[in-house]
């Protein structure tokens, strides 16, 4: 039975309990919005017409489910990371030595920092311009783009961490040789 990094103990596991624990919860809430919009759309709607009285307004809808989507992807990312469940294609490395494989690995997960750090001091520059405008629904952009900021800091740390640890022999990569 393969475990994950963070199963397997060590100081990310804890720290990423945290973000794993945000991301269920940000796919929660986003679940109950959409099904507030269409709960708000597709029966209030027509009650309201039917009542002849003023409709709900629902226009908060979108901008909380974009406002959590994004929340949601840059996170997730991070976890992502720490977890290394993003997409890899492995045709060349397995074949390598063990050395060689170490250096890529180090070098890929360096790289995916310094791009983790790079969002992160974007991002925060977008809070510093946009924090002061609101979109329709009276909600500060600055939230919007916080999650650049958040998501790349996660990023660059689960990066880092992953970056040190031994390469390991995934059994999918056992069929190529």
């Amino acid at each position: 039975m393969q475990t994950s990094p963070a199963a397997r103990g060590g100081v990310l596991a804890p720290v990423l309990t945290v973000p794993k624990l945000v991301v269920g919860a940000l796919v929660l809430a986003a679940i109950g919005v959409m099904l507030t919009g269409v709960f708000l759309r597709y029966v209030m709607v027509p009650i309201t017409d039917w009542l002849d009285v003023d409709p709900v307004n629902f226009f908060w809808v979108e901008e909380v489910g974009e406002l959590l989507l994004a929340w949601l992807t840059m996170v997730g990312a991070g976890v992502g990371i720490s977890e290394r469940s993003h997409f890899t294609l492995t045709l060349l490395t397995p074949r390598l030595p063990e050395g060689a494989q170490r250096a890529i690995q180090l070098f890929n997960h360096l790289l995916i920092a310094v791009f983790g750090g790079l969002v992160a001091w974007l991002g925060w520059g977008l809070v510093r311009l946009n924090k002061d405008l609101a979109s329709p629904a009276e909600i500060s952009l600055g939230w919007l783009y916080a999650a650049a900021v958040v998501g790349g800091i996660l990023i660059a740390l689960y990066a880092l961490g992953t970056a040190g640890r031994r390469v390991e022999r995934d059994p999918a990569h056992l069929l190529l040789e």
